[in-house]
């Protein structure tokens, strides 16, 4: 099979590329970024998702899309960019996808579409309301509305996967990773929380620095500790090459990521043991981020059997925090 996979120098993307190389598939990867890989059936076109004369350059010979680029951002100066990459560039790659009579269009949503941050009900279920609260979830959203209006036209058959959060084991202890270090350690939080224009919040966190590291274990205004989901990379990839090769993916929306959430306290409470950093509990205003999203229709539908749980995460992490 002869893949297109955008987004391909991301994680995720990163991952796929490697997993379909393995199998013996030929894969173009589609980035603003160049990943300097090299291999006999790899190539790659470095360009945005709006460049129409690129897009339409890169489906040449091509079975299938996983579409995973994406641009993410919670700055309201980046709204415009934001919805250009996303929703015109989707709709770009998809009508050059059906001009060029590709088979199958993998399409990477978000959970954000639901939203997970504020669920109706739980567990959070492919039929739960869309009622995105976020510009980038919006986006996502607008996204698979084109996917559907494809798949109804009987253009070409797509699949839609609304993505857990996201990490690569290793980079649950790193202090320095995007995600890890503001959601795990208070002195990052500190630093996001004033990047992102959010002082009072950041002046909440500054109050209970003690002047060296340590874990925050956040809770809401009630005392309730946070609780998501936190999908490990490569069940991801399992998922998404499973989104492109099953016959019953065709047409379908699925929840995809790790079948557990994770309570927030067990969760810092085992960093701590690992790191020996003191953990400051700190509780926010409003309801905090709580929620479990179901992912028994990907399980069921395709086989999908994610491996790698919260705990096997951690001791991989460990080993490499040990590393360096």
């Amino acid at each position: 099979m002869r893949v297109l996979v955008t987004g391909s120098s991301g994680r995720i993307g990163t991952s796929v590329v490697t997993s379909l190389l393995a199998r013996g598939d030929h894969v173009r990867g589609f980035d603003m970024r160049c990943s300097n890989r090299q291999a006999d059936n790899y190539d790659e076109i470095i360009a945005m998702l709006d460049d129409e004369t690129s897009v339409a350059l890169t489906m040449k010979g091509v079975d299938a899309v996983l579409h995973l680029g994406a641009f993410m951002s919670w700055d309201a100066a980046e709204c415009a960019r934001m919805f250009q990459a996303n929703v015109e560039g989707t709709r770009i790659l998809l009508d050059a996808a059906v001009g060029a009579g590709i088979k199958r269009f993998v399409f990477a949503s978000s959970g954000e579409v639901y939203p997970e941050n504020a669920p109706i009900n739980l567990p959070i279920t492919e039929t739960h309301p869309l009622n995105a609260n976020s510009q980038y979830g919006l986006t996502k959203l607008l996204g698979e509305e084109l996917l559907r209006f494809h798949q109804r036209a009987g253009n070409i058959q797509t699949v839609i996967l609304r993505f857990s959060h996201t990490q690569d084991a290793s980079e649950l202890l790193d202090e320095a990773s995007l995600f890890s270090g503001p959601r795990f350690f208070l002195q990052p939080r500190i630093s996001q929380q004033e990047r992102f224009g959010n002082h009072a919040i950041a002046d909440i966190f500054r109050a209970a620095d003690i002047g060296h590291p340590a874990h925050i274990l956040v809770r809401n205004e009630n005392g309730r500790p946070y609780q998501m989901h936190i999908t490990e990379t490569r069940d991801m990839v399992q998922g998404l090459l499973l989104a492109l090769d099953h016959p019953d993916a065709n047409a379908e929306v699925f929840n995809l990521g790790a079948t557990d959430p994770v309570d927030f306290k067990y969760l810092i409470s085992a960093m701590s043991k690992i790191t020996a950093y003191p953990v400051i509990t700190i509780d926010l205003p409003g309801s905090g981020v709580y929620y479990q999203t179901s992912n028994q229709k990907i399980r069921e539908k395709l086989g999908f059997k994610p491996k790698w749980t919260i705990e096997r995460m951690l001791t991989e992490a460990a080993t490499a925090r040990r590393a360096g």
